[in-house]
């Protein structure tokens, strides 16, 4: 399931908020600091002209003391300097512009109010923070919608590539978008290893068909030759193997009719009790069984017989024993209590002519490619897992519309 936390959308909302609002922040603060730069030359310009017409005047000037309102500071480089200075004062309640000059060893001093200044700035301030705002209300979501166009394309180019891996090789994601787009490569390069895969496969399938069906004719040959050799140990042997080529020939033309997927099931209403009783007799294997109720299902009992049988062959050949066999309403599993699975096969599903890990014995790799084929054409689910005490486990899901009420 997709976490929308970690969408490509919502990641580009983020980002296109924190870029848009470091970006507004800057030139909000480059304009604060200009134009407060341009009020406080003004100020001092002001300040400084105040204080000239005050000493072309005459006025006569207050020494300095207690009752003069100019920060010591301002008197203090006055005193020191031989021209006009300059003092920007905010501890007040509203912010002023000094100028002091010595005059006749007198200290001579002017100002100028900067409170509207002060004000125009505040509103400079919150127009910019409202403009930044609107800004970024605006731009994210455009690009949050963007990202999202994008993320769909790139989810049903994901979807597809899923489809593909579990083999639906006819699935294509389709052009979109203008060539030379990322998306649009992404989807011609996937859209390009399913055909690729789609027909190596095929090439395959065609390989394995033509090959079963070569071998039927001088299969059968030999049959019928082993039938008249002489009875012994040798004939014996001869015979086994024979019979296990016989095995082999059939498993693969069931699997290329599989693979042709021209295979249809006959759904008939099984009473599973006596069925799965059935087919565990004739395995002929100690198999503890456990049946809840008395379902019953409606399938095709013949590829269900096989399903089961090679399930319940793959836990005696590989696995080791108690074999159990438990139905749970439409939900039969199969367990031994062997090494287990081995992670390719549990990662990648079964594969012909693989059996995975060698400690789990000899063999094609047929059986649960067929069982998952022929689960396939009844519509069941077949999954695989590892029991976390140990032993593998099959697991075969009737779908529910199989389902007959009691």
């Amino acid at each position: 399931m997709r976490n929308p936390l970690r969408s490509l959308s919502l990641r580009m909302a983020v980002l296109s908020a924190v870029a848009v609002t470091v970006a507004s922040g800057s030139i909000g603060v480059r304009i604060h600091q200009t134009t407060k730069s341009g009020q406080l030359f003004y100020g001092r310009a002001s300040a400084e002209s105040n204080l000239a017409q005050t000493i072309g005047a005459g006025q006569e000037p207050v020494p300095p003391g207690p009752a003069l309102d100019a920060p010591a500071q301002l008197v203090s480089l006055a005193q020191a300097s031989a021209i006009p200075v300059t003092y920007y004062d905010t501890s007040g309640p509203s912010p002023v512009m000094w100028a002091a000059e010595s005059f006749h060893g007198n200290i001579v001093t002017a100002q100028y109010p900067m409170a509207s200044e002060q004000r125009d700035l505040a509103a400079l301030d919150r127009r910019t923070f409202y403009a930044a705002a609107g800004t970024v209300a605006v731009l994210v979501p455009l690009a949050a919608c963007g990202a999202e166009f994008a993320g769909r394309r790139l989810r049903r180019a994901a979807r597809t590539a899923h489809r593909i891996a579990a083999g639906d090789l006819e699935a294509r994601i389709g052009p979109r978008g203008r060539a030379g787009d990322e998306v649009h490569d992404i989807s011609a390069a996937v859209d390009s290893m399913a055909d690729s895969l789609q027909r190596r496969l095929r090439a395959e399938q065609r390989f394995t068909a033509d090959v079963a069906h070569e071998l039927r004719t001088p299969l059968a040959g030999l049959v019928t030759a082993t039938e008249l050799l002489p009875d012994g140990e040798a004939t014996e042997l001869v015979r086994d193997r024979v019979r296990a080529l016989r095995s082999l020939t059939e498993n693969l033309l069931e699997v290329s009719r599989l693979d042709a997927r021209v295979e249809t099931a006959d759904f008939v209403a099984v009473p599973l009790r006596e069925f799965i009783i059935e087919t565990v007799a004739d395995t002929s294997w100690t198999v503890l069984l456990r049946i809840e109720g008395d379902p019953v299902v409606r399938t095709d009992p013949r590829r269900l017989d096989r399903i089961l049988t090679n399930l319940l062959v793959n836990a005696h050949r590989h696995g080791a024993p108690p074999i159990e066999l438990t139905v749970d309403g439409q939900t039969l599993t199969v367990r031994d209590h062997g090494p287990g699975f081995p992670p390719d096969i549990l990662a990648e599903g079964p594969s012909r002519f693989r059996t995975g890990a060698p400690e789990r014995g000899r063999g094609q790799g047929l059986g649960l490619t067929i069982a998952l084929g022929q689960a396939r054409v009844i519509g069941a689910g077949l999954g695989l897992a590892n029991a976390s005490d140990g032993g593998a486990i099959a697991r075969l899901t009737l779908t529910q519309a199989s389902q007959i009420p009691d």
